[in-house]
């Protein structure tokens, strides 16, 4: 299996990092206003916890494994 390149692996990061900084904003902003489509805020919930992982999965990639 192919070792991921760190720097594109970080770059990711700073991509999913930010689609999360945007989801937890726009979530915010919508549970505020209560008339907002619930439906659309547990979706928009679970992006956010998908892109969480994914960044966790990201961050455990760029730590060398240490030998046995």
């Amino acid at each position: 299996m192919d070792t991921p390149d760190p720097a594109t692996v970080v770059e990711r990061l700073h991509a999913l990092r930010a689609e999360h900084r945007e989801l937890d904003a726009e979530i915010s902003r919508r549970v505020i206003d209560l008339a907002q489509d619930e439906l659309t805020i547990k979706r928009m919930k679970k992006r956010k916890l998908q892109l969480k992982d994914c960044i966790a999965r990201l961050e455990s990639a760029l730590i060398p494994d240490e030998p046995a």
